[in-house]
């Protein structure tokens, strides 16, 4: 305790860093604020039926990273998931379109390029999603809307929503800039926690309930649940550095011996953004059953059919892998850090330089990503047998999953943020005897979008 207390009267000593997280927690409170600012021509009083869909299944894993404004009908319904999924497509095209291959080479000049194009996206994603919400709403909660004409509600819903996403993401854009951590990460991440205490409470009465198990049971629950966030931890974390004698041993070459030497690779080097990739097209669907409420696919959405499904599990799973394997090609080229090798008179013990060494890191890669691929996909798809053992969709959503990911992966590169400004000026950093915190900026959601 008087470690902790030592390390807060230190933070607040840096002018920089004190003004920086006054900075974000200001701009998180007006995000927060506007979550619970409802529509123009809504009567929040009336949305029992919406807030009653958005308990379970998918549409409660989004009302979730919106942190609830979905089923209150908020100004940031929408959140910034557009903005994410404009960024996810601009990363794709960045591999399949010379012209976007181009932009990331030129440097900063390309990257602003890429920036405008991925806002300019984000408004024709907010705009298509936007649709579908106002039928959705229409359907679900048409009760709730008090403006006589359905076109004028259309045209000022459509306008709304879309300046509550582009403001989000100038809060996240300017969060990133003067203030810690990554903005738009921790706007997903602040949606994700404010639904915890939720969670937990639905969860404590339903086990306290008749028939429920009781209070051992719940903290049974919670002590599951704490070792998958340490296991999450740990993944996140990852290996950071693989010696050259386990490195030759797994591509099946048992000649190793020498100076103990390390290539820099991560069993998962790609963070959370597979799952989040994964997550992103899993909610296609959804967007389809807003449009059409009264299909089969909307029926199986608003009874959580759909998410807890063989079928949409498997799948999730099997994309995470894929994903996995993408995101880590994506971010890492054998062939440069062969090159780079070179250049700096680098090179593996009984590896030729040039090609043999690019083969044989991309051999190593290959190998050490599976057991991640694999790890992150059970995580991906934990909730569900969650939810199966008992627990309340509201609390199982955070058995793993999406949400669990993502807010490990921005806890740990945002107090790794602070732990290096500690570090610059000669204080301790955030963890006893001398431990590093080891984030992963790369893996936090629109750290690399």
């Amino acid at each position: 305790m008087n470690k902790l207390i030592e390390t807060l009267k230190n933070i607040w000593k840096i002018e920089d860093l004190r003004n920086k997280i006054i900075y974000t927690l200001g701009l998180v409170l007006i995000y927060r604020i506007g979550s619970f600012i409802v529509l123009p021509g809504i009567d929040p009083n009336a949305l029992g039926d919406l807030q009653a869909q958005g308990q379970g299944g998918l549409l409660g894993i989004l009302n979730m990273f919106v942190g609830g404004s979905f089923t209150r009908a908020s100004v940031f319904a929408l959140g910034i998931m557009p903005y994410i999924s404009a960024s996810i497509a601009v990363q794709l095209l960045t591999l399949a379109v010379p012209y976007f291959q181009k932009l990331q080479k030129e440097g900063e000049s390309g990257r602003r390029k890429i920036t405008q194009m991925t806002r300019y996206l984000t408004i024709i994603v907010t705009a298509v999603q936007g649709i579908g919400y106002i039928t959705f709403l229409n359907s679900i909660a048409g009760n709730a809307i008090v403006i006589p004409s359905k076109f004028l509600f259309a045209v000022s819903t459509m306008i709304v929503l879309t300046a509550g996403t582009v403001f989000c993401m100038w809060l996240g854009e300017k969060i990133t800039d003067r203030g810690i951590g990554n903005g738009i990460s921790l706007l997903i991440m602040i949606g994700i926690i404010a639904n915890l205490p939720f969670g937990l409470s639905a969860e404590l009465q339903s086990k306290l309930a008749g028939g429920g198990g009781g209070l051992i049971f719940f903290l049974i629950e919670i002590a599951i649940f704490v070792a998958i966030v340490f296991v999450t931890v740990l993944l996140i974390q990852g290996v950071r550095r693989i010696p050259v004698e386990y490195a030759r041993r797994i591509v099946g070459n048992k000649q190793y011996g020498g100076v103990r030497q390390f290539i820099p690779l991560r069993v998962n080097a790609s963070g959370v953004m597979p799952i989040i990739f994964a997550q992103a097209l899993m909610f296609i669907p959804s967007f389809v059953g807003q449009l059409a409420p009264e299909s089969a696919i909307g029926q199986s959405l608003a009874t959580g059919e759909y998410y807890y499904s063989f079928w949409y599990n498997a799948l999730f799973f099997i994309l995470v892998v894929l994903f996995t394997y993408f995101y880590t090609a994506l971010i890492i080229n054998p062939n440069q850090m062969a090159e780079d090798m070179k250049r700096n008179n680098g090179f593996i013990p009984g590896v030729k330089p040039g090609k043999s060494t690019a083969d044989f890191i991309d051999n190593v890669l290959s190998k050490i990503t599976l057991p991640g691929a694999i790890a992150l996909g059970i995580i991906a798809i934990l909730p569900v047998f969650a939810n199966m053992a008992g627990v309340n969709p509201r609390f199982a959503d955070f058995f793993g999953g999406t949400s669990l990911l993502i807010l490990v992966a921005v806890v740990l590169d945002t107090l790794q943020q602070i732990e290096s400004h500690l570090l610059m000026r000669h204080y301790d950093g955030l963890m006893k005897g001398g431990t590093r915190i080891k984030g992963r900026a790369s893996g936090a959601v629109g750290a690399s979008v």
